[in-house]
């Protein structure tokens, strides 16, 4: 066999061993990319979940948050109605006058003089002066000074040291604290559970 053959028989069993490795190397190279775009898209989907998990978060605390300040807005401007209904009421005790004046202060002082024995000292409001005078003339009573209340009276007796705050201000409180759910149930006839919502008054009624 001459070198010559030699040579070219070698050159092509090289040329068949690149081949083979050209062609494994491709092989492995698309494996390669095939592997790696499924990895893509794999990261690419589980970033998109991610993005839409917290595009949801982000929009349901939005939605909580807006459902809280509106609730917050509603319970707010019932207040403010209570408020000015409350307001009215007081108004309109405030300025009671004539006959009717005078029969709600004689029966509220009636009914603090059944908590006493002996004479009893009456307090009310500046503007009643005159018909207090009046009223106590009538009882075992004595006008002993003034009170800041809408009207009603405040008796004392030094001797039991008692006090009877029949005030129009204490029946009022005493009423409003009794009738505010349905109040506001009038007032807002699509009102939920109020569920302690209503706001509340510290004022006192009846002190002994």
């Amino acid at each position: 066999m001459s070198l010559e053959v030699v040579v070219e028989d070698i050159k092509a069993q090289a040329r068949e061993q690149a081949e083979e490795i050209t062609q494994a190397a491709e092989s492995d190279a698309e494996e390669i990319v095939a592997d790696a775009e499924s990895d893509a898209e794999e990261i690419k989907t589980e970033r998109e979940r991610e993005v839409d998990r917290q595009i949801a978060q982000e929009r349901e605390r939005r939605i909580s948050s807006a459902e809280l300040e509106a609730k917050q807005e509603r319970l707010e401007a019932r207040r403010e109605v209570l408020e000015t209904v409350r307001e009215r009421v007081e108004s309109e005790l405030a300025n009671l006058d004539g006959e009717r004046r005078e029969e709600l202060t004689r029966d509220l002082l009636e009914s603090a003089l059944e908590e006493f024995e002996g004479a009893v000292d009456v307090y009310g409001r500046a503007e009643d002066a005159a018909l207090l005078e009046e009223i106590v003339a009538d009882y075992d009573a004595t006008l002993a000074g003034e009170r800041d209340c809408l009207g009603g009276v405040v008796v004392e007796s030094s001797a039991s040291r008692v006090r009877v705050n029949n005030t129009f201000d204490s029946i009022l409180e005493g009423v409003w604290e009794d009738e505010i759910r349905s109040i506001s149930e009038r007032l807002f006839e699509d009102v939920e559970a109020l569920d302690g919502d209503v706001p509340e008054d510290d004022t006192g009624t009846t002190e002994q």
